[in-house]
């Protein structure tokens, strides 16, 4: 669906590998502006600039060159499913 590895918890996407590298992430929509400030995050898009929607975040590549930084996106991520309704 989104062109690349992706990994489910729950039946529910948490995380997908995409082209590039970047990682798309699914987190609370509460929390997703807070997100949104931190270095290489925006907006998910698929195709020609059409949003995917609330709550999906794509993080450019150059943002997870650490162990911390990855794991901080995937802790993000579990905890919106985590919380999930559905």
């Amino acid at each position: 669906m989104f062109g690349g590895l992706a990994f489910l918890v729950r039946d529910k996407m948490v995380v997908c590998v995409g082209r590039g590298s970047a990682l798309l992430v699914r987190v609370d929509g509460v929390r997703e502006p807070e997100y949104l400030q931190r270095d290489g995050a925006h907006h998910a898009v698929m195709g020609r600039n059409r949003s995917i929607g609330q709550r999906w975040i794509t993080v450019d590549v150059m943002a997870l060159t650490g162990e911390s930084a990855l794991e901080f996106w995937i802790a993000a991520a579990l905890n919106h499913n985590t919380n999930a309704k559905g």
